[in-house]
């Protein structure tokens, strides 16, 4: 991946400080996963979901972050877990097909470009079981002035609106519906639900969280 789709020291620095709120639908977890379910929070940061799927009951949990600071507080919040540092992003250490659910988390908005994208929900494809579960909690585009403006800013200098950079040293994204179609061709959708999430700043912006299943291979004989 891409220096800017890491951005490790803005994380190492500031993101254990910094609260997130996308919240876990339960409700559609349990549809598909049983306490038993292998879980693998990637880009767990500094570890509230795992630490709600443990409350909720899930024991069987990984999670994984480039940044070794986010995965340190990670494995302090949530110490049932399995925690690794991703020494090369995105590869996880995890055998193909072994997970039965991978939660993507407000991890896209934290990775700006296309291929650092592409390569994340392709990493989380080898690692699923057929008919196992991938959670996207992500940002949709926002419609206000102020997210309109700085999408233009950014604009020029990455070649996609939607893409901004933060005045604190950070470069986020936000997202168009059809890229995350494109994004999760690969994928059975199976639901998206329409969320309004408090963003790590403290605003209030339109979020979604996508539900997809990774296809069954069928081998013709």
């Amino acid at each position: 991946m891409q220096e800017l789709d890491r951005q490790i020291d803005y994380w190492n620095e500031v993101g254990p400080r910094k609260p997130f709120a996308h919240p876990v639908n339960f409700d559609r977890l349990a549809q598909w996963l049983t306490p038993d379910s292998c879980v693998l929070d990637f880009g767990c940061g500094y570890g509230r979901v795992l630490d709600l799927l443990h409350r909720h009951g899930y024991r069987r949990l990984i999670g994984v972050d480039p940044s070794p600071a986010m995965a340190t507080a990670a494995g302090q919040l949530c110490p049932s877990a399995a925690i690794e540092t991703l020494a090369s992003p995105p590869r996880v250490n995890l055998r193909d097909a072994s997970v039965d659910a991978v939660l993507l988390f407000a991890v896209l908005t934290c990775v700006p470009g296309d291929e650092g994208q592409r390569a994340i929900v392709a990493e989380v494809r080898r690692v699923l079981r057929p008919g196992g579960l991938m959670y996207i909690s992500d940002l949709w585009l926002q419609q206000d002035a102020r997210n309109t403006a700085r999408y233009l800013e950014g604009q020029p200098k990455y070649g996609r609106y939607g893409i901004f950079d933060l005045p604190e040293g950070v470069t986020l994204r936000h997202h168009d519906r059809q890229w995350i179609a494109d994004l999760t061709a690969d994928y059975e959708t199976t639901a998206i639900d329409e969320i309004q999430v408090q963003t790590m700043n403290g605003n209030t912006a339109d979020g979604f969280q996508w539900f997809g299943m990774k296809p069954h291979r069928h081998v013709e004989l």
